[in-house]
């Protein structure tokens, strides 16, 4: 008997029994669903995390107080930034184009009835184009505000519109940790960063920020959260490293272990990349145990379906049926389950990767290789589970199989 009519004896007796089928292909369309959709938002999680991170500014580093492994150790992060460092870097860094200092604080903001806990940013008027905002109304705090410590502030949209509505806020006055502030622009809507909503901020002039918010609470001068670093170039980041570290220790006299961490887009992207891939590699390894799961539910249906059809095979052979022939059909059946549901679990999959791209940040898509992956894993495990049933069936003695019958 050829290929082709054991093709259409298996579809026929398949067809037949179309509920129990349809529950044996379920294991398999669900564990193609799970792989096909785990590894297309893993991926879409590594896309989102890139997109942030390149939201950052381009050839963005970060200097940030305490070493690596005080980081880690403390709660507290150790203050040993000041912002002499960062005019030093400005001034003596030749790969740095631009230098922007920070200090960060949660802090009440309010205006008239409304009041709201909101990040406070001292800062510079570099922050602009080291970390790539731009002004959507009004304008952003200068020099002379920095030199005068004016009581001005920019405020993020999310901030804006918790506060006033759809009211103007340019030249209106909120007040912050009792302190009035009048409002002279607002930021381009920009995003959350890591976990930070960047919308729901407020920018003030750093110097503002120190004399009357947060205070001056170290001797050698204005102590700083961060100072963000923009090289000159893709291929300064390297240099601007070596030169910033360097700087800093002579300042520092430092003969031992940094009191400073640096960081650039690169680091933090390979960290996150390394954690986002292993995720995908767990999630997409527990959805392949349903995988597994399914193509056990094939083998017990075949076994059922062999003990069922004894006087069927029987007769087979004893009209001259060989032993390949039932084996080749009761392997085709397992085949045309696990492809069958490997095609329904792959669409499946790839309309909730779809769904979520829609519905979520994350801009998830298909992943060829999952999809490569799915449908040879699927077209394996039909294989292999087929094999003990068909081989049962093939050795039934047809004098026996027609007395059982």
């Amino acid at each position: 008997m050829d290929i082709l009519e054991s093709i259409k004896m298996a579809t026929t007796t398949l067809l037949t029994n179309k509920l129990r089928s349809s529950l044996t292909m379920l294991g398999i369309i669900i564990g193609n669903a799970s792989v096909i959709a785990m590894i297309g938002i893993g991926e879409g999680a590594q896309n989102f995390a890139s997109k942030q991170f390149e939201s950052l500014g381009p050839n963005t580093l970060f200097v940030l107080p305490g070493s690596p492994e005080a980081r880690n150790r403390v709660i507290t992060v150790p203050k040993t930034l000041v912002l002499d460092d960062a005019k030093a870097i400005a001034q003596h860094a030749r790969a740095v184009k631009d230098v922007a200092p920070q200090i960060s604080s949660l802090s009440t903001v309010t205006f008239r009835n409304k009041n709201t806990t909101s990040t406070i940013m001292g800062t510079t008027p570099n922050y602009l184009t080291v970390r790539s905002f731009e002004v959507a109304q009004g304008r952003f705090f200068n020099e002379l505000d920095l030199r005068r410590n004016n009581p001005v502030v920019v405020l993020g949209p999310d901030l804006a519109t918790k506060l006033f509505n759809q009211q103007n806020p340019i030249g209106q006055q909120i007040r912050i940790q009792n302190v009035t502030f009048r409002v002279i622009g607002l930021t381009v809507a920009k995003g959350s960063f890591l976990g930070t909503n960047n919308d729901d901020s407020a920018f003030i002039p750093i110097t503002t920020m120190s004399s009357r918010i947060v205070g001056r609470t170290s001797p050698y001068g204005i102590e700083l959260s961060l100072i963000s670093v923009s090289a000159k170039n893709e291929h300064s980041i390297g240099s601007a490293e070596f030169q910033i570290k360097n700087l800093l220790r002579l300042r520092h006299k430092i003969t031992d272990e940094d009191d400073f961490t640096i960081q650039t887009q690169k680091n933090i992207l390979e960290i996150v990349g390394t954690i986002t891939g292993a995720l995908t590699i767990m999630l997409a390894a527990i959805a392949g145990i349903s995988l597994f799961v399914g193509g056990i539910g094939i083998m017990n249906i075949m076994l059922v379906s062999v003990t069922e059809r004894t006087k069927e095979i029987g007769l087979r052979k004893a009209i001259g049926a060989t032993r390949q022939d039932i084996l080749l059909q009761f392997m085709i059946e397992a085949i045309i389950l696990s492809a069958v549901g490997g095609i329904l679990g792959i669409a499946l999959g790839g309309g909730g990767v779809l769904l979520v791209g829609i519905l979520t940040p994350l801009k998830s898509g298909v992943s060829p290789t999952a999809v490569i992956l799915a449908a040879s894993v699927s077209g394996g495990i039909g294989l292999f589970f087929g094999v003990v049933p068909a081989r049962r069936a093939a050795q039934l003695d047809p004098i026996v199989a027609l007395r059982s019958a």
